[in-house]
């Protein structure tokens, strides 16, 4: 069989480090971070008091009225404003386009916890007659997909991928897969999350998942260090627009990087914990490889899922190096979670976009609060400084709960 060309001709981003992707990309590389003390709740009995939180974000803008804006979560919200920006940049909405073979994959890991924590308490304190008729549609995860498409118009293919933090990675290849094979040829894609709400602080704290570095929240997310001591919840949306590279060159799409390989597995292992020496998540890494037709040598710069946890960054670190062999050491890995917090389902986007830039720019962002290396973490992170250096090649790692892992490799167009 004759696969097509897949391409990136728009990317679109709302995170803690800013409201598009100009604005994250360069705190990014200027290593800044996004984490602060919580706003959006009183947070002060919580174990966890800060998280990356989305700044001075106006939901109304990105709807046709503010009563659009005000019937979705804010996981739909953010999504909308990322996609706006992905869809601005590749013009997908300026030009005469069979909007049958246009489609919409945006998933999220938790959607709407704040809409339905917030109708529950309605419903304790009021009683059912007072539940809005809008919950059910709000909390739905599938619904930033189906949003997103009446918005624009596309008609192709719809559905909303939930792999906790392997979300938007795996609707991006699997948004890959369909232009690939020909039932689309362009496709928006990628992630959305806003948990950052009591329940969702207060369930992850449960789990003594979260980092409760209180009194420094920029230095509580810190893959790969010694003194690390849990993740840090973040909040966003990444979007890019994929495309068919016949389709794209006809109507004079600008082409940021080609996508080229895509890899999926399950550690079937733990809920919550990484199969062991990373097993699961290197799988991954050798499908999309196989995929791209590339060795492991051929990759510039790893994004890693690199989350600040104990086990997950030594496993990963060891899923390298199986895969990589000597060339581990060699290979440039970061974590930009460091800064922008860890933004579950739609990480994977976000750092897509991250490696996309690197691509495009010759600088690879940092790993932030990399003081005190663990010994078990052994490769080059990029520590606390972005380093200019030509990137041809970018894997990027995502792995969920659930022992959910998606690979994605992307490269430079050519």
């Amino acid at each position: 069989m004759s696969y097509r060309r897949v391409v990136i001709t728009g990317m679109g981003a709302v995170t803690p480090l800013g409201n598009d992707v100009p604005t994250t990309w360069s705190q990014l590389i200027a290593g800044q971070s996004g984490i602060g003390n919580i706003t959006a709740f009183d947070a002060s009995a919580y174990d966890c008091r800060f998280a990356g939180e989305v700044k001075n974000f106006e939901p109304a803008k990105y709807f046709n009225t503010p009563k659009d804006a005000r019937r979705t979560d804010r996981y739909v919200q953010l999504a909308m404003a990322a996609s706006k920006e992905a869809v601005a940049q590749a013009k997908l909405k300026d030009v005469d386009l069979d909007f049958d073979r246009v489609g919409v994959m945006i998933g999220s890991g938790i959607g709407g916890l704040g809409s339905l924590s917030e109708q529950h308490q309605i419903l304790l304190a009021k009683g059912p007659g007072r539940v809005s008729p809008f919950m059910i549609p709000m909390m739905i995860s599938n619904m930033a997909s189906g949003i997103i498409s009446m918005e624009f118009g596309y008609r192709g293919p719809n559905f909303a991928v939930v792999t906790a933090c392997a979300t938007a990675n795996q609707c991006i290849g699997e948004a890959w897969r369909i232009i690939r094979t020909g039932d689309a040829d362009a496709i928006v894609a990628g992630g959305s999350e806003a948990a950052v709400v009591p329940l969702g602080i207060g369930g992850f704290a449960a789990m003594k998942a979260l980092s409760t570095r209180n009194d420094e929240p920029t230095r509580a997310s810190r893959p790969f260090d010694k003194d690390r001591d849990g993740f840090v919840m973040g909040e966003g949306a990444g979007v890019v627009v994929l495309e068919e590279l016949e389709h794209a060159v006809r109507r004079g799409a600008h082409i940021f990087a080609e996508l080229t390989g895509y890899g999926i597995t399950a550690d079937a292992y733990h809920m919550t914990s990484p199969s062991p020496e990373g097993a699961g998540g290197a799988r991954a890494v050798i499908s999309a490889l196989k995929h791209a037709q590339l060795n492991p040598e051929q990759i510039d710069y790893i994004n890693a899922h690199g989350t600040s946890t104990g086990q997950g960054d030594i496993c990963e670190t060891q899923g390298i190096k199986s895969v990589f062999g000597q060339y581990a050491k060699k290979v440039m890995v970061s974590s930009t979670k460091s800064m922008t917090g860890h933004l579950l389902g739609a990480a994977g986007s976000v750092e897509l976009i991250a490696c996309i830039k690197a691509i495009e720019t010759g600088v690879v962002p940092p790993t932030i609060n990399l003081d005190n290396p663990d010994p078990e973490c052994d490769l080059d992170y990029v520590p606390n400084k972005a380093r200019e250096v030509k990137v041809t090649r970018a894997l990027n790692n995502s792995f969920g709960f659930g022992g959910h892992n998606a690979s994605v490799i992307v490269e430079k167009f050519v």
